[in-house]
């Protein structure tokens, strides 16, 4: 099945031709050029994630407020950045609403693979996987398409559910 026919019209973000090349409706324009770098497996970057929020400036630690808000934007807008990084590589091809959303590797060792991007509530983008032991793989575009983002979702995060294809055939 081809991914322009699954994104006519369906439940994924529709696949159109722009005057920059193919891109997803919805997908910032900006991320285009974050896709040249390959998708992180999010373990990848945990250690520089901690490092950042430890860094993150205290308004007690600036004699003056004006100081704290000049430390604390450049903090924000490094804070940002990284953010941007850790989708690097891949495009939105599903939203769930509340910050939620599917996401489709394109490049790098994970190409191919989806993941769901949970950091609206709890900071983590977890691999959509049928099986999730330690070290499971993350479920490839076909198999997503079979069985939907909610059914592949690892047990702590809500109620089993029964597989609904994202194209029903």
């Amino acid at each position: 099945m081809c991914l322009r026919e699954v994104s006519a019209g369906g439940a994924l973000a529709r696949l159109e031709r722009t005057g920059r090349g193919w891109w997803w409706a919805g997908n910032d324009e900006g991320r285009r050029e974050l896709l040249a770098i390959p998708f992180p497996h999010p373990d990848s970057y945990a250690e520089r994630d901690d490092e950042l929020m430890a860094r993150e400036p205290h308004a007690e630690a600036f004699e003056d407020d004006a100081a704290y808000r000049t430390a604390w934007r450049a903090w924000a807008d490094e804070a940002d950045r990284f953010e941007d990084l850790k989708t690097a590589g891949a495009v939105v091809i599903q939203e769930h609403g509340c910050g939620f959303s599917t996401l489709l590797a394109l490049t790098g060792s994970l190409a191919g693979t989806v993941w769901w991007d949970g950091r609206a509530t709890c900071d983590r983008i977890v691999p959509l996987s049928l099986d999730h032991v330690p070290g499971a793989r993350p479920v490839q575009f076909r198999e997503w398409l079979e069985h939907g983002s909610w059914a592949l979702l690892p047990p702590d995060w809500g109620p089993p559910l029964a597989p609904d294809p994202v194209v029903h055939r």
